[in-house]
């Protein structure tokens, strides 16, 4: 009887997840994002959207993921800016981003493929970045230009933090340098995110 019961509360338990997952899923995700966009690169909390029912990534793992996340998130929203944007600035702004971080990404892929283990980076955009890249879609002119300015302000600012926490006290030398050395770019990219005007 004990047996019967749970399975039945087993099978409840996934029919619930199952059909709470379009409804619940922001929620459920978001939670993991504030782990890991608020600390993304911070190497003791670096936490990581757990899509295939794996352990979380950590440490080296953790930090690429963030970062190859971050430039994903930065090229997608850039090239959103090319087509919906109405000002000249924000579009010389955001194809400066898509090349930078173009650049950034096959800078990363570089380090982590000459790591032992390799690391591989994954891009995948955390619940949050999707769901500002979904915003953006919808929005043309002066409105995407007042969100897309924010969002890069934000991601920039974030994305600054991190790099300086996992300089300072990441556990993979070259990871390390990674960060110090894409520090002072990300800074200059920042402040010329919080020049633009909408």
């Amino acid at each position: 009887m004990l047996k019967k019961t749970m399975m039945i509360l087993s099978a409840s338990a996934l029919a619930l997840a199952a059909c709470g997952q379009k409804t619940d899923t922001a929620n459920t995700a978001d939670a993991s994002m504030a782990t890991n966009d608020t600390t993304a690169f911070d190497a003791g909390n670096a936490g990581v959207a757990d899509t295939n029912m794996t352990a979380p990534a950590t440490g080296g793992q953790a930090f690429a993921n963030t970062a190859a996340a971050s430039d994903a998130f930065e090229i997608a929203t850039s090239k959103l800016a090319l087509d919906n944007s109405s000002s000249a600035a924000v579009k010389k702004y955001a194809n400066q981003m898509i090349a930078a971080h173009t650049t950034s990404t096959d800078k990363l892929k570089a380090t982590t493929a000459a790591l032992t283990p390799a690391i591989t980076p994954d891009p995948t955009l955390t619940a949050t970045q999707q769901a500002t890249v979904d915003s953006l879609k919808t929005l043309k002119g002066a409105a995407f230009d007042a969100a897309y300015i924010s969002a890069q302000q934000s991601g920039h600012q974030q994305t600054l933090d991190a790099l300086k926490a996992y300089g300072a006290t990441g556990d993979v030398p070259a990871l390390k340098t990674f960060a110090t050395g894409l520090t002072p770019t990300v800074a200059a990219h920042l402040n010329m995110a919080k020049a633009l005007k909408a």
